[in-house]
Parts: C-alpha cells; sequence; structure tokens
C-alpha cells in the first residue's frame, strides 16, 4: 500500500512553502526579549523537556557566534539539485536525453560585439585597440613615448 499526499493546491502555495523554507532566519525579533549593554535575551523551545518555552541570557559576543553559525560559507545555497536537475547530471547527459525524446534543442544566437558609437559625431564605432586589467597599462604602453599602436594612413 502506498501512501500518497495531495499535491500542492497551487503555484502560490508552493511559493510559500519554499519561501518559509528558503528565507527563515535564525532567530525572529519576537522571540528577543531584551537587549542590555551586556546581554541578550530570548526565549526559546528546550525539546528536552518536552518543548517546554524557556529564557536564555547570553553575552552579546556569544549571541553573535551563535547566530553566525547560521549563515550560508560563500559558494553554498539552501536548494539543492537533485537527480536529473544535478549540474553534473545535466552536463553530462542532457543532451543525449534530449536527442532520445525528440526534444527540439533552441541553440542560443551567437552575441554580436558591441560597438559603441563615436561621443562626438555619433555615426561611427569604437574600435578596442588595447584592453587594460586592474592595475591599469602596462609599461611597454607607457614605457618610451613611442606610440606602440601604428596608426593607419
Amino acid at each position: 500500500m502506498v501512501f500518497a499526499k495531495k499535491p500542492f493546491g497551487n503555484p502560490k502555495s508552493v511559493v510559500e512553502y519554499l519561501g518559509r523554507y528558503t528565507h527563515k532566519i535564525a532567530i525572529s525579533n519576537h522571540r528577543i526579549k531584551d537587549i542590555s549593554d551586556q546581554n541578550v535575551t530570548f526565549d526559546y523551545k528546550n525539546y528536552r523537556m518536552a518543548g517546554v518555552k524557556k529564557q536564555m541570557t547570553l553575552t552579546h559576543q556569544e549571541f553573535i557566534r551563535r547566530f553566525a553559525l547560521h549563515i550560508l560559507p560563500k559558494g553554498f545555497v539552501k536548494i539543492r539539485h537533485h537527480g536529473f536537475l544535478s549540474s553534473t547530471w545535466k552536463r553530462q547527459k542532457l543532451r543525449l536525453l534530449q536527442e532520445k525524446l525528440l526534444v527540439k534543442v533552441l541553440e542560443k544566437a551567437e552575441k554580436k560585439p558591441f560597438l559603441p558609437k563615436c561621443p562626438c559625431c555619433k555615426t561611427g564605432n569604437l574600435h578596442r585597440i588595447v584592453v587594460f586589467d586592474q592595475r591599469g597599462p602596462p609599461a611597454w604602453y607607457l614605457g618610451s613615448g613611442q606610440n606602440p599602436i601604428p596608426r593607419e594612413s
């Protein structure tokens, strides 16, 4: 015998469900009862004692340390895709699966290079000759006083 729950009623209920999970914070404002010069007092449930509500007082430093434990490291996400939605699976097998299912894949149109217009005449296109990195122009570009880029005659 298989137990199957009724699916979500509509897209709005799916978004509400996911929102409660993905945007949950470590402690909500209504649980914080007092903030003094040295301490923070807040409510919590003690699940070892059948969910009895209690209050805890921590120093600012300890409160922030515990709060920071809930911050995800860079690159981590709360929702991960598994199975055929996972990144590695898609890279390896998605194209093969699409071919077997005879799915017509739309190819991305090749991007045309952006050519800004001349700020003076507004008609001619500007073309890049040299691109500098974050550190600025290289020594060979600044160096000898001669123009390293030949001009067209």
